[in-house]
Order: C-alpha cells, then sequence, then structure tokens
C-alpha cells in the first residue's frame, strides 16, 4: 500500500515561522545568496532558536507520542536546500520529529500544497501565503515579531480564530464595511437562521475537530472563536458552527473591543485573524498570524 497523508492534520510550515532565523533573512532579503547559504552552512551545528509558531508545532507533533501518527509537520521553504540541513538539525536538537521538507531556494513554494493536501500553510511571505489562499489552503502570513507562547498549558494546543473572513466567508463583513454597523447588524438578524458560507480556515478547524476527537491522554485540542461581533450578530456565527456540527470550546463576542487582552488571558499558541489592527494588536500579547483574505484584503 502506498504511502498517504490522508489521514493525518498536515501542516506545511517555512523555516522562518518555525525558527528564529531574522538574522539569517537580511541577508536573503539584501539578495546575498551567496552569503546567506555561507552563513547557514557555518552554523549547520548551532540550532536556531524557536520561532513564533513552534509551540503550535511542538504541541500538535505531541499528538504521535504514543506512536500513532496523527500530524504531520512538513518544512515548505524558499530556502536552499544546504538551509534546509540546517533546518533538520535543529528540529531534532529542539526535540521536533520533521521528516519531510521541500526547500526551493527562492522560488515560490506554496503549488506543492496541492502534494501534501495541507490542512495549514504558515509562512513570513505575504505573497506566497496570498497565493495559498487563492488555491483553496488556509494560510497565514506569521508575525516573525509576535510574542511567543506560554507555557501554562503544556498538554493542551491552544488555537483562537477570527470570525468574519476567517472561519466564515466575509460575505456580513461585506455589509458593514459597505453600510456600517446598523446594516449589518440588521442583516445577520433576518439571516440568523441562514448558515455563513465557508470561510478559509474551516478544514482547518474541521480537521482540529477530528483530531481533537482522537484526542490522547496526554494531549487535548482547545479552540475559540475571537470576534468582534456581538449581540444579537453572534446567533448566526453559534448556529452556523452548529450547521458544521464543529464545537468550538469558547467564544468571545468582543463588539469591537481590542482582542489583544482578551488573548492574552486565553493564551493561544497561535491566534488567526484577516484584519491587520487585530493581529498587530494580538502579536504584543500571543503567537500570530494575519490571513489576507476577504474586503479588508483587496488584491494589490
Amino acid at each position: 500500500m502506498a504511502l498517504t497523508l490522508d489521514d493525518k492534520l498536515v501542516v506545511a510550515i517555512s523555516s522562518r515561522a518555525l525558527f528564529n532565523l531574522e538574522e539569517e533573512n537580511r541577508l536573503f532579503d539584501a539578495g546575498d545568496d551567496k552569503a546567506y547559504m555561507q552563513l547557514q552552512f557555518d552554523r549547520l551545528d548551532v540550532p536556531a532558536k524557536p520561532g513564533v509558531a513552534f509551540s503550535l508545532v511542538q504541541k500538535l507533533l505531541a499528538f504521535n507520542d504514543d506512536g500513532v501518527k496523527r500530524v504531520e509537520v512538513v518544512m515548505l521553504s524558499r530556502n536552499d536546500p544546504v538551509s534546509g540541513m540546517r533546518i533538520f538539525r535543529s528540529g531534532k536538537a529542539n526535540n521536533l520529529q520533521l521528516e519531510r521538507g521541500v526547500f526551493t531556494q527562492g522560488r515560490a513554494p506554496f503549488g506543492y500544497l496541492r502534494a501534501l493536501g495541507a490542512h495549514l500553510f504558515l509562512s513570513a511571505n505575504e505573497k506566497d501565503v496570498r497565493d495559498a489562499l487563492a488555491l483553496g489552503f488556509p494560510a497565514a502570513r506569521v508575525l516573525t515579531e509576535s510574542t511567543q507562547a506560554g507555557s501554562n498549558y503544556p498538554n493542551e494546543v491552544r488555537i483562537a480564530f477570527d470570525g468574519d473572513a476567517v472561519l466564515f466567508s466575509d460575505e456580513a463583513e461585506q455589509v458593514y464595511q459597505r453600510d456600517g454597523l446598523p446594516a449589518f447588524q440588521q442583516h445577520e438578524i433576518d439571516k440568523a437562521s441562514v448558515p455563513l458560507p465557508d470561510g478559509p480556515f474551516k478544514p482547518l478547524l474541521a480537521a482540529l475537530h477530528r483530531l481533537q476527537k482522537a484526542s490522547t491522554p496526554h494531549m487535548r485540542i482547545r479552540t475559540a472563536l475571537v470576534t468582534a461581533r456581538s449581540a444579537p450578530a453572534h446567533e448566526r456565527a453559534i448556529l452556523t458552527l452548529m450547521d458544521w456540527h464543529i464545537e468550538v470550546d469558547e467564544a468571545m463576542f468582543l463588539g469591537g473591543l481590542p482582542k489583544g487582552e482578551f488573548l492574552r488571558e486565553f493564551e493561544p499558541d497561535f491566534f488567526f485573524d484577516d484584519q491587520t489592527g487585530h493581529v498587530n494588536s494580538a502579536a504584543q500579547h500571543v503567537p500570530a498570524g494575519h490571513v489576507s483574505s476577504g474586503v479588508s484584503n483587496p488584491a494589490n
């Protein structure tokens, strides 16, 4: 029987999202490929320090600790193969079981998401994220300046999602931006019993839900919906999740309050939002990623 990843949660992640490679990346961005490759080679046995998405990956891989492989993390990077050697060695030094990787030496790697059947793509490259979203894959640009995850919940993967344009489509957000809050509220009251269309991150939430059901005694998942919606618009969000037969553990309907401090209390390993203001606020407290989708993120 051919090897397949079909029965696993598949996370594709770039080197900079997983490890702190900002110093090295300055050479890469400057276009000095030879100097960059030489620096990575010189540091081959110097483990890179954990980056913004490290805690998320570490905890997800812990679902495999009983010998049953439920999660696959694949490096998907614009790095060159020499730098890829350092990434794998850094993974081993940090007790991450990384087995697979694609290193494209500057070429856009997002096309390989199809071959992987990825449920999530995390990268520090905005264009790669936009292209992945356009292909229908949940993807987010990691804010490398984000605060790293806390350590209070070692046996829980904690993930927080915005609602509109992330879990749900931006149908309602379009009404809000075009016609204002009263029109948005009335729109949601009128359509309270009509489930919202799927957003780009529904496939990830569904995959996490399946993984949550298969939780091992030593690891579980806790999810949160953190949205600017408030009553009465909250009902449509809840009823949509019920229609999907997917539960979230916590829901925060903040009515426009800044999300950062609420996220600080929840302590997620990662937070996803489509609006840069919310993401920048969140990044001061927790690991955060920008989802370049919906009316708030027009194509360039």
